[in-house]
């Protein structure tokens, strides 16, 4: 590749975009009304309610500095499930909102840029105890699962949505991350795309820090194939699209 090439594409990572916007003109300072904390969805959809985690007494109970010194990549998983508890944490861990403070901004367990949090967690469940296998969505405000639908041959389909990559297909669940980039354009426009990127990092660090105290492992996957992982998920790829995924399952 050619060093132009590579010079032009490094431009993403600048800040540089930051001094161009006219940030008068973004959504937010023309005073439209945000977008929502979650995405919307109907009120007959079948919803699984998650143990609160005040709740969870005996999950998460590790010190930081273990956490941090044990975290590492895992791509093999035991065919041991995970529990609705566990999963329950991990999510909170993720993308739990601490506080909504009105219909567009909620506080969560990770930081956003501007508060803004434009990711949507989807989920592959494959081995959960008390769940059937199938897409789930969380919704984060009332600490809820939603039942997207089921899929035949999930292992398989998610394998190849993941380039081949097998490890998605063997795990107990794969959190998977869309964005709603909209979410984030409200407030700073053409500014919005690297720090999008970096905050799924956050969220994704929580996962692997999470896993440390339930026994399990992770592996953040940023390779995969975009339209096969967007039609698995049943997203228009535009308006919302997947932007990062991690297999969990229990340490062998």
């Amino acid at each position: 590749m050619d060093r132009k090439t590579l010079e032009t594409y490094r431009s993403f990572l600048k800040d540089t975009i930051r001094q161009t916007v006219d940030f008068s003109q973004t959504d937010q300072n023309r005073r439209m009304p945000p977008p929502p904390v979650e995405k919307p969805y109907g009120p007959e959809r079948k919803r699984i309610e998650l143990p609160s985690i005040k709740t969870l007494k005996n999950i998460g109970h590790i010190d930081l500095q273990t956490a941090i010194a044990e975290r590492e990549s895992c791509r093999t998983y035991s065919q041991e499930p995970i529990t609705l508890d566990e999963l329950s944490f991990l999510l909170w861990a993720t993308q739990g909102i601490k506080l909504k403070l009105d219909a567009g901004h909620a506080l969560r367990t990770v930081p956003s840029a501007g508060c803004r949090h434009a990711f949507e967690t989807y989920l592959s469940v494959l081995r959960v105890d008390g769940i059937e296998k199938g897409i789930y969505r969380y919704l984060p405000i009332k600490h809820q699962l939603l039942f997207e639908f089921g899929v035949d041959n999930l292992e398989g389909k998610i394998t190849r949505a993941a380039l081949g990559q097998s490890f998605p297909g063997d795990a107990a669940v794969t959190f998977i991350w869309t964005v709603i980039p909209y979410r984030m354009e409200w407030r700073y426009g053409l500014a919005s795309h690297k720090v999008i990127a970096l905050d799924a990092g956050h969220v994704c660090q929580n996962l692997y820090l999470a896993c440390e105290a339930i026994g399990a492992g992770t592996c953040a996957i940023a390779a995969y194939d975009q339209e096969g992982m967007d039609s698995l998920l049943k997203i228009d790829g535009k308006e919302e699209f997947t932007i990062y995924l991690a297999p969990v399952g229990k340490k062998l």
